[in-house]
């Protein structure tokens, strides 16, 4: 990572989430924002930014967060390989477009992805990856699940 300092996410770093949030989404080709998603998502962030089953690393340049991702911990159901443990969810990772091509996502990743080897017991990571992120999550041991995640939407 070039020019950048990586960090924990503080509620000062509140607005710089929600923009890169949104950059997310309109990277992905999200571009309808609803009038009550700032909102929610301060509060969704807020109550999470200090929670200890939730991590949010920024990556700072000159006192701006340009870059972010967040880990998310939630117990693993049993199965007989893998009787017990903890599953990461690992979402957000993202930079600002003119910070892009710096490793900034990367490192910010790699923190997330430390915090959860840090908790005790087995963690086993699972993202979902955009096209242009692929190769970053390759690079930190991801690989394309033999079953495919689905979803739908219910309400």
């Amino acid at each position: 990572m070039t020019g950048g300092r990586v960090r924990v996410a503080t509620l000062s770093d509140l607005d710089a989430l929600i923009e890169l949030r949104t950059e997310m989404f309109r990277a992905t080709g999200e571009h309808t924002a609803h009038p009550e998603w700032p909102g929610r998502a301060a509060r969704w962030f807020t109550a999470r930014i200090d929670h200890p089953d939730h991590h949010l690393s920024v990556v700072e340049v000159q006192g701006q967060a340009v870059a972010c991702a967040l880990g998310s911990l939630s117990e693993s159901q049993p199965r007989p390989a893998r009787p017990f443990g903890l599953d990461l969810h690992v979402s957000n990772v993202v930079t600002l477009p003119e910070f892009r091509g710096r490793g900034h996502a990367g490192a910010a990743l790699r923190a997330v992805l430390d915090w959860g080897r840090s908790r005790p017991g087995p963690v086993r990571a699972r993202l979902f990856a955009t096209p242009e992120g692929k190769s970053l999550y390759e690079r930190e041991g991801f690989r394309v699940s033999a079953w495919p995640s689905m979803g739908a939407e219910l309400s």
